[in-house]
């Protein structure tokens, strides 16, 4: 079973549409700013991607997880944060493994040798491309509105997630969460335990019915690992309604990235089955370089960013645990030396 009851409180999630984009470009870019400053989270409709390229990419990833662990583990997950991972991430606000698995595409060099081979699901990469672009192009568009909310050009933050260059660091991420016990076994459980993601953009996938997804807004600073108690329950009408999660180092903590989990089931009304859902996390290539227009930071690049995340992530998760390599593979805790 999963915690105790939880305490939960309305909260509207702004819904934006893209429709009409490029004549509504301003007032979809107020929209969008007004979303990223009070609630840090906002749905996304009209925004062109068809329920038949959602609900393939969801069959393609049931039928990746649904290969044997063996095969899977032939794509394993690496430190440039691509591959197949089995309950390895294990949450500061837990201390405990998601109990989950996911395989984790990007587009350029990094995907080397870790595409799973068409012998095992025809036409995996060629369909996951596709739809990973068709998901980028959406990001570029959400981009340019923050970009001019932020008084940048319009194209500052699209040069920034070029996925044309071979060290994008894009990342497109297939979840499957495992069907849990309804009837109380004395263990706790947890599907995605509370965190912040320390992407720039994050746009989320998932299919009706299956319940889980909850914000907490209101924390100050991405980095600090505070736990919030009254959360706010995101449900999905259909499978083609996208969820967005925010950064706040490029907009000076103007634009609230927010503190969010899976649930795992534990009252009436909620999901005990097997859970999908699919991330495209848009992660500045490791040139860029990040500063707010206020400058309330120093400026680092995509790669420094990156590595200052994991450093305080792994630390606030060592000191939950007791120590990385309790719970970390031996591939990971050598890319957090690395990142320190």
């Amino acid at each position: 079973m999963a915690t105790n009851k939880q305490s939960y409180v309305d909260r509207p999630i702004p819904e934006i549409s893209l429709a009409n984009f490029d004549n509504r470009i301003d007032s979809i870019a107020a929209e969008i700013a007004d979303a990223a400053e009070k609630v840090g989270f906002f749905s996304v409709v009209d925004h062109g991607i068809g329920a038949e390229a959602v609900d393939q990419m969801f069959a393609d990833s049931k039928n990746f997880f649904a290969l044997p662990s063996e095969v899977k583990k032939t794509v394993p997950w690496n430190p440039q944060s691509v591959g197949y991972e089995f309950k390895s991430q294990v949450r500061p606000s837990t201390g405990a493994a998601d109990q989950k698995e996911s395989y984790q595409l990007q587009f350029g060099e990094n995907m080397t040798d870790l595409w799973i081979g068409d012998d095992r699901v025809p036409g995996f990469q060629s369909r996951s491309l596709a739809f990973m672009h068709k998901v980028q192009s959406v990001s570029e568009k959400l981009m340019v509105c923050l970009a001019r909310a932020l008084k940048f050009e319009d194209d500052f933050f699209v040069n920034w997630h070029d996925t044309a260059k071979p060290n994008s660091q894009s990342t497109l991420r297939l979840l499957h969460y495992f069907a849990m016990p309804e009837m109380n076994d004395g263990q706790v459980y947890h599907r995605a335990g509370a965190h912040a993601d320390w992407g720039f953009l994050t746009l989320l996938f998932q299919s009706p019915g299956q319940s889980g997804l909850e914000i907490c807004p209101g924390r100050e600073v991405v980095t600090d690992f505070g736990h919030g108690d009254k959360w706010t329950k995101v449900n999905f009408e259909t499978s083609t309604d996208i969820v967005c999660d925010l950064l706040m180092s490029w907009s000076d903590d103007r634009f609230k990235s927010t503190f969010h989990r899976v649930k795992a089931p534990c009252e009436p009304g909620d999901n005990f089955g097997e859970r999908y859902s699919i991330a495209f996390f848009n992660q500045p290539r490791k040139d860029a370089l990040i500063q707010g227009p206020l400058k309330k930071y120093p400026e680092v690049t995509g790669g420094e960013f990156t590595a200052n995340a994991m450093q305080l992530y792994y630390a606030a998760l060592k000191a939950a645990t007791g120590g990385l390599e309790k719970v970390m593979p031996a591939s990971v805790s050598s890319a957090v030396s690395a990142a320190a």
